[in-house]
């Protein structure tokens, strides 16, 4: 799966759409299709990646090292080019042009060669080969490099995060949820640096070029990090960053790969992962709110010299992103928790939790209404009035005035501004930024979030989305369990784990049919305030719910060791009668199990694993010789668990003594 996610993504740090069989694919503009459109979604290669990145360390410690230096791993070649920084600045909502020529040579190569034809080619015609440490640093450099201090990371590919019910967000957006996950990410790679400490590795000179960039630039204003930051030192920053990940893409957009390597010391890595987390942990600080709940998403502005960060109301994904990040302590996290029960995103109806607070619209007739003082103070506007010109604005029977009803955006401004008779020019001249000023006032475009601000279903308003639940069941267990392995105060543990016990609740497969609004046991998206769960199907949803159920049952995977009966496994879960468990064995049969009352049994890589009170404390395996082995304390060590992990039949069943 690493190789399969890493191998998917493009130099300049992305992931395509989709991989299918015959292999990555791309968005494309259809004419016909209105709703049709390109870019890149924001958050998968960093959470995601890093999920898949810490199981294989926690399964097979040191594999991961393996490939740090090994030239194994490939870039994907998706026909997009995203522009010049100026360009970016000028206009974030349009940043990506579609290359035609290059997506004809990919599929004619594609054609010849199958899916290999759809990747990077080196000067020698093969495809280009490079490492472990440069593929993640493609994607973390991308990500910082649209880093904006105290604000998070810019959205400016054309396409939201996960949620693209906040698609509107594109462009102005900066995105919280990625930096509290990029967060996680550094720390998980510093823990790499440190713990295997790897020599120098050679990556492209090119891609070296653009981490001595940001490294540098990130260095030279480490002062801003003494207190607030400057809309003139964020600018600042930002410039500096752009312009270095635009000048990487286009030196390889114009000429490829070179095909030369520079040396990476560990100590230059260190450098960069501890200046970054520095600054990541002075933005996570400036968006805590005074509710102790965390900003998700923010809105960036240039204004002049400087870059301005507004914020937007609070959303679900920040506060699951904030308690995964490790950013917080135990009893910090039990503030977030504490304060989202008390916020406008929990839901008593369904004691679950609702992405974004709902809110009154306002009605059709009030919009598009510019107050009277703001008409009176533009001599341009108060003009158009006088004479009866209706290209900007117009004055209706009640005396209100209303922009042109035909304008989409400040674009269509901006053009009615240039249409105006010559004898407006001066006017236009004068008050052209004030009336674009007035436009944004009226509409408050910039804020507008998408379906997220607007619908009642489909992620909308007053909705719980059920897999943003589970992925809040998930943050709050791993505060569990860090509150639990940190030796927390007792009282604040238990309180976590109340709160993650009230998450477990509100999911619908523990709810009556006629609360949940469908049969529980069936996967539903979400669920509007005004009716039942709703759009059936198969969400990410499983994979939080199964992740989250294995600590439940005691299950822990460290170091390459298993250990049971540990975490926040509870009591409850033991039969009260005799039961008879089946299951499928390694073998594909069906087989059965007595369970006696005041046991527990469920499987693990298909071999059964029965919990009991009664005997020591220990591990009895049953072997595939018919031999016991009896083990002191919970856990195997690395040699029996992988017996287990490759499921090679010697182990037969474990029981657990409590």
């Amino acid at each position: 799966m690493i190789h399969k996610f890493l191998n998917a993504s493009t130099f300049d740090g992305y992931n395509p759409y989709r991989v299918t069989k015959s292999g990555i694919d791309w968005e494309v503009i259809e004419p016909d299709d209105p709703w049709s459109y390109i870019g890149y979604w924001g958050d998968h290669q960093i959470i995601y990646l890093l999920k898949f990145l810490e199981f294989i360390e926690d399964y097979y410690p040191g594999r991961l090292m393996d490939y740090w230096g090994q030239e194994i791993f490939v870039y994907a070649n998706v026909p997009y080019k995203i522009k010049g920084y100026e360009e970016v600045l000028e206009n974030p909502k349009d940043t990506i042009d579609f290359d035609h020529e290059l997506e004809n040579d990919i599929v004619k190569r594609k054609a010849g060669l199958g899916a290999d034809g759809a990747l990077i080619w080196g000067k020698d015609q093969q495809p280009y080969h490079v490492n472990l440490l440069e593929k993640l640093l493609a994607s973390l450099l991308a990500k910082v490099s649209n880093f904006i201090p105290e604000g998070g990371i810019w959205l400016n590919t054309q396409r939201p995060e996960w949620n693209d019910a906040n698609n509107a967000l594109v462009g102005n957006g900066v995105s919280m949820v990625t930096l509290y996950y990029m967060r996680r990410f550094l720390n998980y790679f510093n823990g790499l640096l440190l713990d295997y400490k790897p020599e120098s590795v050679s990556i492209s000179k090119e891609l070296y070029d653009f981490f001595k960039s940001i490294s540098d630039t990130l260095e030279s204003h480490k002062g801003v990090l003494k207190g607030k930051v400057s809309d003139k030192q964020r600018k600042a920053i930002v410039d500096a960053l752009g312009e270095a990940a635009s000048n990487y893409r286009w030196a390889i957009y114009k000429k490829g790969y070179s095909g030369a390597k520079t040396a990476l010391s560990s100590d230059s890595l260190l450098n960069f992962s501890n200046t970054t987390l520095e600054f990541l942990d002075h933005t996570i600080k400036a968006n805590e709110r005074t509710d102790k709940l965390y900003h998700s998403y923010n809105l960036m502005s240039v204004e002049g010299e400087g870059i301005s960060v507004s914020y937007l109301n609070e959303m679900l994904e920040g506060q699951v992103a904030v308690l995964s990040s490790g950013y917080l302590k135990p009893e910090a996290a039990l503030a977030v928790m504490d304060a989202l029960r008390k916020s406008a995103l929990y839901r008593e109806d369904q004691y679950s939790y609702i992405l974004y607070p709902d809110k009154n619209l306002p009605r059709f007739v009030v919009k598009n209404t510019i107050p009277a003082k703001k008409v009176r103070a533009s001599d341009l506007l108060t003009r158009l009035v006088e004479d009866g010109n209706r290209q900007l604005i117009e004055q209706d029977i009640n005396g209100d005035f209303h922009f042109n009803g035909n304008f989409i955006n400040a674009g269509s401004v901006k053009e009615a501004l240039k249409g105006l008779p010559e004898k407006y020019t001066d006017l236009v001249k004068a008050d052209r930024e004030k009336v674009l000023d007035i436009f944004e006032g009226v509409f408050d475009h910039k804020s507008f979030t998408g379906r997220s601000g607007t619908f009642f279903g489909y992620e909308g308003l007053g909705s719980i989305y059920w897999h943003m639940v589970s992925k809040l069941l998930l943050a709050v267990e791993e505060c569990c369990l860090q509150a639990l392995d940190s030796g927390a105060d007792t009282a604040v543990t238990n309180r976590l784990i109340e709160h993650y016990e009230h998450v477990n609740k509100g999911i619908g497969f523990h709810k009556p049919p006629e609360l949940y609004g469908a049969f529980p046991t069936d996967p539903y998206s979400h669920t509007p305030a005004h009716r039942g769960a709703q759009q059936p199907g198969m969400t990410g949803q499983v994979k939080e719910d199964i992740l989250a159920r294995r600590v439940e049952l005691g299950l822990r995977i460290e170091k390459g060791c298993l250990h049971f009966g540990q975490g926040i496994f509870k009591e409850e879960e033991y039969l009260e009668n005799p039961s008879v468990f089946s299951f499928v064995d390694l073998e594909g049969r069906e087989q059965q199990l007595d369970v006696p009352a005041g046991s527990l049994a469920f499987t693990y890589c298909q071999v059964p694993v029965v919990y009991s009170q009664v005997g020591k404390k220990g591990l009895e395996l049953h072997l595939n010789d018919g031999s016991i082995k009896a083990v002191e304390g919970l856990s195997l060590d690395a040699s029996l668990s992988d017996e287990i992990f490759r499921r090679t039949g010697k182990i037969q069943q474990i029981k657990v003594h409590l």
